[in-house]
């Protein structure tokens, strides 16, 4: 569910300066005009988009607004693209334990098609990172932050995948049907103030970071205030591996979220574990994020220059929040073919119980083939609707030999777990 369950581990407390001669740093639209048009893949609301560094072939990267600064996860392909380094960084993980080392690479060439990012900067990691892939189903080589948003506004049509980039002086005046609330940029990252009704504890005026780059609904930090609390009914999961560790928690629901008049019912909600990572969270002031789970549910405008968020409900607005019913976290195989594993298993779920086990194969769904499948769609399936009954062909291996297998058929239902 949670890509910062991935993407949390973004989380990277980085200050530097960009020296240029030329024009300044930043985002721009090649041809003058008061709008460009950017259209993005999507998976599970998270906004992929092909970018070409230094004139290399375009590489995947998701548009993040909640890091500061644009990552390449492959040294390996910056070494191929022969980006100049100028140091050294040492960053924390997601887990407060982990040290990552990333280079500096200044004054790069970002080719968006229609846009460009002049004189940017690139951290580098030492140590190649492609784990999105195995959650997300497509490779994905880096981050946007900060920069792709600091000048112009920006919309996000999430019904018709369309990014529209604003000319720096436009959108002066609200756009019709849009509300307005006040947006902070703080270190590079936009927040905003939310009301969140709990299940359990007491209602929440909470800051909120907001995190295009988590495919997260609501994520709230429990180690930040005492009012905070679980739910009656929660389940306690892995949310994901992160760039520098592993994260968990629990994953349950509140009542209500409410940002200016819009008020999204029954939110999915993760509640990540303390880590030693968490006093960065406690020094930014703020109590959680609103990832693309919510966003993906409207179409909004970052204003960054007037610290501003407009938005309006989506098509998607009125469709429930679900989470998995199976208990089954799937994740691709590093292989050229598509080829799915049971990453883990939540015990006592439909899945566990009807004999699906950590590890497994999928070989088919509902008698498909597994390459006939997407990711993003078997995460939608197993999420479906309660009562539905999923069919999987299954391989157990009993060694490292490939041929050594156990062919598995199991039958489960749905079941709503929170």
């Amino acid at each position: 569910m949670i890509l910062k369950s991935i993407l949390y581990g973004f989380l990277l407390h980085v200050l530097f300066l960009n020296f240029s001669f030329g024009q300044i740093p930043g985002f721009y639209a090649k041809k003058e005009a008061r709008k460009t048009e950017l259209p993005f893949l999507a998976s599970n609301n998270l906004i992929i988009l092909p970018v070409s560094i230094n004139d290399g072939p375009p590489v995947n990267f998701l548009l993040d607004t909640g890091v500061k600064t644009n990552i390449l996860f492959s040294k390996t392909l910056g070494d191929e693209l022969e980006m100049q380094y100028t140091r050294k960084l040492n960053l924390m993980g997601a887990d407060g334990q982990t040290v990552l080392t990333a280079n500096v690479s200044p004054t790069n060439h970002l080719d968006l098609g229609p846009l460009e990012g002049i004189s940017q900067t690139v951290l580098v990691l030492d140590s190649d990172f492609f784990e999105l892939e195995a959650v997300i189903g497509i490779p994905v080589f880096g981050v946007l932050g900060h920069e792709f948003f600091k000048y112009n506004p920006v919309k996000i049509d999430y019904d018709k995948n369309i990014i529209t980039f604003y000319e720096t002086e436009a959108l002066k005046w609200r756009p019709f049907g849009y509300r307005k609330i006040p947006m902070r940029i703080e270190n590079g990252k936009p927040y905003i103030n939310g009301f969140v009704r709990q299940i359990s504890g007491q209602d929440l005026d909470a800051k909120l970071l907001i995190d295009l780059g988590a495919n997260h609904g609501l994520l709230l930090n429990m180690e930040t205030s005492d009012a905070i609390q679980l739910p009656p009914k929660f389940i306690k999961s892995d949310l994901g591996r992160s760039l520098g560790g592993d994260l968990s928690g629990y994953i349950g629901r509140v009542r209500s979220a409410r940002l200016g008049g819009l008020k999204f019912k029954d939110v999915i909600t993760s509640f990540p574990e303390e880590t030693e990572f968490s006093y960065v969270i406690k020094e930014s002031g703020r109590q959680g994020s609103i990832g693309s789970e919510m966003w993906g549910k409207t179409k909004i405008i970052l204003d960054y220059r007037r610290e501003r968020l407009l938005f309006k409900k989506g098509q998607k607005f009125n469709v429930p929040f679900e989470y998995d019913m199976s208990g089954i976290m799937p994740r691709r195989l590093p292989t050229d073919d598509l080829r799915y594993v049971a990453n883990s298993v939540r015990e006592d779920s439909p899945a566990y119980l009807a004999g699906v086990r950590a590890g497994d194969e999928i070989v088919s769904i509902n008698s498909i083939p597994a390459d006939f499948w997407e990711l993003p769609d078997i995460v939608k399936l197993l999420r479906s609707e309660p009562d539905r009954e999923i069919r999987m062909s299954l391989k157990r291996y009993r060694s490292d030999n490939p041929d050594d297998f156990e062919l598995i058929n199991v039958s489960f239902i749905l079941e709503r777990q929170i």
